[in-house]
């Protein structure tokens, strides 16, 4: 698990470029050989619910040499594929974008080599998976309003809901917006919230681009 952690934290110094870039490619080069899979996600709150749906099916990602790495955000993806893909590392690829940057993942996976004039259907052939309109967005019509609510309730942040509810421009929007917006508010909630969603969701209604992504992997 030690080697995939560094693993990942060398593969996004190799991709952030500048002057310890070779130092972290060498690494990355290195610890490669025990990389089965690179999973590319926007952010650590897409790793965080993939490798608790991964648990709750029996999986240990991480014991099954698959590397979840986030971005840190979706405009990173070239860099990414730069260094993952077919003149990099050249291992097997897969990811989870959000459908507004949907177009960025497709243009440089063509950029690569891996596909042309790649659809949607495409882009999940190839084990790439698009939410809509963001991971958030997706466990909340899989739990429903009052089973995200409850999740709050449970992680006893019900009261500061209710206030941001309460915000004058909340205070007309539906409440799926709410929830989502909710989950933005402060570093670190998207991961929690990504992560017991996830702990109390049906699994027949698991959002169809973590399913599959998870399927593929």
């Amino acid at each position: 698990m030690d080697e995939l952690r560094d693993f990942r934290l060398a593969l996004a110094a190799w991709a952030a470029g500048g002057t310890g870039a070779g130092a972290a490619a060498a690494v990355a080069r290195d610890l490669a050989g025990g990389v089965r899979t690179i999973v590319l996600v926007e952010g650590s709150s897409d790793q965080v619910a993939l490798e608790a749906l991964a648990t709750r099916h029996g999986r240990d990602l991480g014991a099954e040499d698959v590397a979840v790495v986030p971005l840190g955000g979706a405009t990173s993806i070239g860099r990414f594929l730069d260094v993952c893909g077919p003149a990099g590392l050249g291992l097997p690829l897969a990811g989870l974008c959000d459908i507004g940057e949907e177009r960025h993942f497709r243009r440089h996976l063509e950029r690569v080599g891996l596909g042309s004039g790649l659809t949607h259907a495409g882009l999940e052939t190839l084990g790439f998976h698009v939410c809509v309109a963001d991971l958030e967005d997706e466990l909340i019509r899989a739990l429903g309003s009052e089973g995200v609510q409850q999740v709050i309730e449970a992680q006893g942040e019900m009261r500061p809901f209710r206030t941001f509810q309460g915000q004058p421009a909340q205070r007309e929007r539906p409440v799926e917006h709410q929830l989502r917006r909710f989950m933005g508010t402060h570093s670190g909630r998207k991961a929690l919230y990504a992560q017991a969603l996830v702990a109390h969701l049906d699994l027949e209604r698991v959002p169809r681009p973590l399913e599959r992504l998870l399927a593929h992997v």
